[in-house]
């Protein structure tokens, strides 16, 4: 049970306005990694103001004996305030669900029907589409609609820490051990540049910019890799998560 008290990373007490200095960084960091994949739309402030009542949550809530450090639990608790207020907003286009279910469906039909993962360029013939057409839907789908971990479930360390966490678990579906397991499993099977963008944005926290200095490629384009395993997620978990 909370004390009313807040502690430094050492256990020492801080003082509200000190607690709110330290953290109030990961906060904005939070945002605006989230932001690198989000329209113009969505305010970075917006994102921050949630992202504040995030924290202070994990400061009532945090249970140190459960074994997770304070910053690694606030900073679940302030990406999932985030996610809500974004999901609030009702900003998704009806035609970006539907392309995403369109391509989720064309990858699970092609993978079945080549016993591989089926290229950027198979895919787009599959759906008739030219390739450039092709990978502006998977951009619109990027910005439009917050296909992320944070809809699949979460990175591997995350996912132990909240099964720690038990009744305080802010993503449906996290401490389910099969699930677990099936999204680990799916995440080796993608082509390797795709882990490696995904490994580069959730465990690193490298933003898209970032992320194409390092493999050589634009920004646009991380953004459709990022998108396309995504999708490859979606598609090969189909059974576990609900359009």
């Amino acid at each position: 049970m909370s004390d009313g008290l807040t502690y430094d990373h050492k256990g020492n007490v801080n003082s509200q306005k000190a607690f709110l200095e330290r953290y109030s960084d990961l906060v904005k960091r939070i945002a605006h990694h989230l932001m690198a994949r989000l329209p113009a739309s969505v305010l970075v402030d917006d994102l921050i103001q949630a992202g504040m009542i995030g924290l202070l949550e994990a400061q009532q809530n945090y249970d140190g004996s459960k074994g997770a450090s304070f910053e690694t639990y606030a900073g679940i608790r302030i990406r999932g305030s985030m996610l809500d207020e974004i999901r609030r907003g009702d900003w998704v286009p009806r035609s970006v669900h539907k392309n995403s279910r369109m391509i989720n469906s064309a990858i699970r039909e092609l993978e079945a029907k080549l016993s591989r993962d089926p290229t950027d360029k198979e895919i787009a013939d599959y759906l008739e589409l030219p390739l450039d057409q092709y990978y502006q839907i998977l951009n619109d789908v990027n910005c439009g609609k917050l296909v992320g971990m944070e809809d699949l479930g979460v990175s591997d360390d995350v996912i132990a820490t909240e099964e720690q966490a038990d009744d305080n678990l802010p993503f449906q579906g996290v401490a389910d051990e099969h699930f677990r397991v099936a999204l680990v499993e799916a995440i080796k099977t993608l082509p390797e540049r795709e882990a490696l963008v995904l490994s580069l944005y959730y465990d690193e926290e490298l933003n898209l910019k970032e992320i194409g200095a390092v493999i050589g490629v634009s920004e646009s384009r991380v953004s459709q890799i990022h998108s396309q395993s995504m999708q490859r997620l979606r598609a090969k978990l189909s059974s576990w998560t609900v359009e």
